[in-house]
């Protein structure tokens, strides 16, 4: 396990504690994990590398979520009055872009930190490989998501969010952790073990994702840090499977090619400037 987590030179991915459930995870029997609601997963879509029941369990990587009164519920309050007030700059403009998380060039969003053209013209094995692992990513957050059922930011504050006619579906799934989060991340780790002299970049990018959705107002931050480590269990187990090591394989030579065409993304001004201030 740790060889996989260690891939990609300065990728520093797992704790010791995290090493730890991981293997407890292991020891133990694989309960059923709660589904997804249809219209999630309607819009995630099926499929991904992993077998079902196996995705690590998400209620033994991550706490309850805040309480009312908590010095962290007032964290995320804190920083959901942050949010808000960034409603109509250009970071706002920036994560209702992260937020169309389903459509077609949707990875595109990493090129910038990629350094190249992500997509699915240009990049079409690495494209499919990180639609594939979307779903696993996606999913394996669901155990808390529909034990908690966590109300979300908008319908706390009253506030609109960037995404307004998604509204009434993210008001039936819960709120804790963010699914969005955890693939944004995800995605974000497996670009760095592709292309690891822009790990941090891609890792960074990765978090930005995530964060997009509190600036959005429909995740709470701890929402965003706690779908970060779903991710990075996910991306610890996908690594078990074979079809998903022979992707990365394909996928690192297509990136090898494409590099070496030296075509840079498109104009990258607004999205850095938009990321470093928000």
């Amino acid at each position: 396990m740790r060889r996989w987590l260690l891939a990609g030179a300065g990728l520093v991915l797992a704790s010791l504690a995290l090493e730890a459930g991981l293997a407890e995870q292991a020891a133990a029997p694989v309960a059923a994990p709660m589904a997804a609601p249809a219209d999630a997963r309607s819009r995630i879509g099926s499929g991904g590398y992993l077998p079902a029941g196996t995705a690590p369990d998400s209620n033994l990587l991550i706490p309850p979520p805040p309480v009312p009164g908590s010095a962290a519920m007032a964290r995320d309050e804190e920083a959901m009055r942050a949010a808000v007030a960034l409603r109509g700059t250009p970071r706002w403009d920036q994560a209702t872009t992260d937020a169309l998380l389903f459509t077609p060039t949707a990875i595109g969003v990493f090129s910038c930190a990629a350094g190249f053209s992500i997509g699915a013209d240009t990049t079409p094995k690495l494209n499919a490989l990180l639609r594939k692992a979307g779903p696993d990513l996606a999913m394996a957050v669901y155990p808390s998501k529909r034990k908690y059922m966590r109300a979300r930011p908008f319908m706390s504050n009253g506030q609109p969010s960037c995404t307004p006619n998604d509204e009434a579906v993210l008001r039936r799934d819960g709120s804790y952790p963010s699914g969005h989060s955890a693939i944004g991340y995800g995605w974000g780790l497996i670009l760095a073990e592709l292309v690891p002299d822009r790990a941090a970049q891609l890792v960074a990018r990765g978090r930005a994702f995530g964060d997009s959705r509190r600036v959005c107002n429909v995740h709470w931050l701890s929402d965003v840090e706690e779908g970060r480590v779903v991710a990075t269990a996910v991306y610890a187990r996908l690594h078990a499977e074979a079809q998903f090591r022979a992707d990365i394989e394909d996928a690192r030579k297509e990136v090898e090619v494409q590099r070496l065409k030296k075509i840079a993304p498109p104009d990258c001004t607004a999205e850095n400037a938009a990321l470093a201030n928000g």
